[in-house]
């Protein structure tokens, strides 16, 4: 239904929307600003490939298990109760497959748009940068093209005017490791037309997605709705001194059996994304608050290169074997 997919922009949930697009039968191709771009995102084009072979590895391992329903790669694998060691194997050698001939990176946008069916940017979250994207992409995308946008905390009506297509635009949120967490969250604003939102819902489903329809607009959606107070009240005792990140995370997982902390699960979104939804916020720009001596933190880890799980080392070291 959707055969032509565009990804704007090759960051940690851009790559990941792309690479399960491409997985289950979709024609990809990356827009990426330069070549510094390319050689940013092929390194996470491969990580996040070998993450969902992996994940397909451990699945076979759970065929049997009593706990495989809720511990197997649901992106991945379709109908659990008829997957066996030979119906997994297919699938890793379809994605071996898809991978060499549906997965595309340019850097000329009129050739990233030219015939796409669904355009999903997935850019910093920086409301100028969004717009300028829009605004360059507005007329080089086909008539039939659905435009989505995949902010983890801006609303859509924030850009529907300057997309060209208000009633195609609605925003497409998915979770972090889409293979396993395979939620879609979708917003539309005022505009968005029924059948966009529909068609949305039959992507979302394409790609083995759960598609999940908010009835309003609401800045982060339903997850980030909980996840970002959770992660900045974590990141509060971090800036006031309270506690130091290895220790906040140690008190969570110990108080709620949780696998992971607030600081690990923001190495795995990615710190420039915390400092950049972190900064958006209007006290961030006091310099007395906390919210300022956060932004200054977690920059003084990014000037650094520790960056999160991509870069090797965020709030944790995973070069250590």
């Amino acid at each position: 239904m959707y055969p032509n997919v565009t990804i704007i922009g090759g960051g940690v949930l851009g790559t990941q929307i792309g690479l399960m697009a491409a997985y289950t039968g979709h024609h990809v191709t990356f827009w990426l600003r330069s070549e510094g771009s390319i050689g940013r995102t092929q390194p996470k084009l491969d990580h996040y490939s070998q993450e969902m072979t992996k994940a397909l590895d451990q699945a076979k391992a759970l065929i049997n298990n009593p706990m495989g329903a809720y511990l197997y790669p649901r992106g991945l694998v379709a109908d659990w109760k008829s997957a066996t060691n030979e119906s997994i194997d297919a699938c890793k050698a379809q994605w071996e497959k898809n991978q060499k001939e549906l997965l595309h990176i340019t850097l000329d946008m009129e050739e990233a748009l030219k015939d796409a069916d669904i355009v999903i940017e997935a850019m910093t979250e920086d409301p100028a940068q969004k717009i300028d994207i829009f605004t360059r992409m507005k007329d080089l995308m086909p008539e039939k093209t659905i435009l989505c946008t995949n902010s983890s905390t801006l609303l859509p009506s924030m850009f529907a005017q300057y997309t060209g297509r208000p009633e195609k635009f609605c925003s497409l949120h998915f979770a972090n490791e889409i293979w396993k967490s395979n939620t879609a969250e979708i917003m539309g604003h005022p505009g968005t037309a029924r059948e966009t939102i529909e068609a949305v819902v039959a992507f979302a489903k394409d790609i083995n997605m759960i598609p999940l329809v908010l009835h309003k607009e609401q800045p982060g959606y339903i997850l980030n709705s909980m996840l970002v107070p959770f992660l900045e009240s974590a990141e509060m005792l971090w800036a006031k001194g309270v506690a130091d990140p290895e220790t906040i995370d140690l008190t969570w997982k110990l108080a709620t059996s949780a696998p992971a902390g607030p600081f690990q699960i923001m190495d795995i979104v990615g710190l420039k994304t915390c400092y950049d939804i972190v900064s958006m916020k209007e006290e961030s720009k006091d310099e007395n608050s906390v919210y300022h001596k956060v932004t200054v933190m977690l920059k003084e880890k990014l000037d650094k290169g520790e960056g999160g799980v991509n870069s090797g080392k965020g709030f944790y070291d995973y070069t250590k074997k």
